[in-house]
């Protein structure tokens, strides 16, 4: 260091790149990544029974499946179909031996080339140019036909290449095994946001079966929950998230139901919580690390803190109230915030509302979105209770501004 105070730049760089790799919080960044195909997969549960039950009969020699999976972003379309693939050909390793193609159609968006992405996976040094359509087919069935393996064909994104191509490789996969004496080398899964059934033609629908339509609906805040504990659990250092912390975040991430907005919402969380580390902060995540702008998100109901203006002097101390325990809570009870509220009343020497209007209050809270409202069983198992929560708002800053409205108004 200098006599002037001044630390030597090189001192200055080691310093700031200490801070890569510290790992206080996060332990495996590959959790994070939205192409992350973790072990087992949560808050899905009833829709994977569903897919299962179309390849009832994938066991046997003569067994084939078909399945179209349809649903909203991040409903978790993708992850269903790579883990099944995954997770059958486990299940079948001492009974039939399973590959499968995992083909996106927004890259590969014509036939000609969603077939020549399937060849490049059985046979890596198959030619992909000079040859036609037809010829790329028959190159498909000598391989299935030599191979004693079944393929599961994956066409994720299948409606980007069904506007471009139209559904004619779908009806030449689906006739593939027409002349093999019962031998099913082959099963095709469709996966997309659209409804592609409606674009078919009534000889695809025929042979896909119009009953093997699997409807996916965004994630329930329960499902969101799941994936943010598991992504916690495999991803962060032990004791650094609360299900608490996991459960506001999951809140925040349910008007979308989209698993990604929940994982990115995690993640943006650990690396505040990992950038306002030092020797004194406690190394875990806080109600402050959620509401972390993302760079891609456009002004967030949170930063919109007028829309409390409007509501009269009474209500403003109810969620004050509210406001003051969850700057340090992730939830609270409504016997919280009515104690609290009594705490307030008494600073600013206001009289008390009744029961009934403060429930009113919280009512209107949650129709405004300002609070998220859940019942639970009590720890006992012995009658239920309301917990509130904040996950669209800091509560620091709504409180600020509560505080200075309130000052204007006694």
């Amino acid at each position: 260091m200098f006599n002037n105070g001044w630390r030597k730049p090189s001192d200055v760089m080691a310093n700031y790149l200490d801070r890569i790799g510290a790992g206080w919080i996060l332990a495996n960044p590959e959790v994070f990544d939205f192409d992350y195909i973790p072990q087992e997969m949560v808050g899905r549960e009833d829709v994977q029974m569903e897919l299962a039950s179309k390849f009832a009969t994938l066991h046997a020699p003569e067994g084939a499946g078909r399945a179209v999976i349809t649903g909203p972003v991040g409903s978790g379309k993708t992850a269903l179909a790579r883990t099944f693939c995954r997770d059958i050909q486990r299940h079948l390793s001492n009974k039939r031996k399973i590959r499968s193609v995992h083909v996106n159609c927004r890259n590969a968006s014509t036939s000609m080339r969603v077939v020549q992405r399937i060849l490049h996976e059985l046979a890596p040094g198959h030619p992909d140019r000079g040859l036609s359509m037809g010829e790329l087919l028959m190159s498909l069935r000598r391989i299935l036909r030599k191979e004693t393996s079944h393929l599961i064909v994956v066409l994720d994104e299948v409606d980007h290449m069904l506007r471009r191509s139209g559904d004619d490789l779908l009806y030449q996969l689906l006739r593939i095994d027409e002349d093999q004496n019962g031998k099913g080398t082959l099963s095709l899964i469709l996966v997309s946001q659209e409804q592609v059934l409606d674009v078919l033609e009534t000889a695809v629908i025929s042979r896909m079966g119009s009953t093997n339509h699997i409807r996916i609906k965004p994630y329930t805040v329960e499902g969101l929950e799941a994936i943010a504990n598991q992504r916690a659990t495999q991803g962060l250092v032990h004791g650094t998230w609360t299900t608490e912390i996991l459960r506001l975040i999951a809140e925040k991430a349910a008007p979308t139901g989209d698993a990604r907005r929940v994982i990115e919402l995690l993640n943006a969380a650990v690396e505040r919580c990992e950038f306002r580390q030092d020797e004194h902060s406690e190394r875990r995540l806080a109600v402050e690390d959620i509401h972390v702008p993302l760079n891609n998100e456009p002004a967030s109901q949170g930063s919109n803190l007028e829309h409390i203006d409007d509501l009269n002097s009474n209500a403003m101390l109810v969620l004050l109230a509210l406001c003051r325990r969850l700057t340090k809570e992730e939830s609270m009870t409504t016997g919280d915030v009515e104690q609290l509220y009594a705490v307030v009343c008494e600073e600013y020497e206001q009289k008390m509302k009744s029961h009934t209007t403060v429930w009113k209050y919280l009512k209107d809270f949650e129709e405004r979105q300002i609070i998220t409202s859940r019942v639970a069983t009590v720890t006992g198992g012995r009658g239920r209770t309301t917990h509130l929560s904040m996950p669209h708002y800091l509560p620091k800053d709504l409180a600020s501004r509560l505080e200075m409205l309130l000052r204007k108004k006694f």
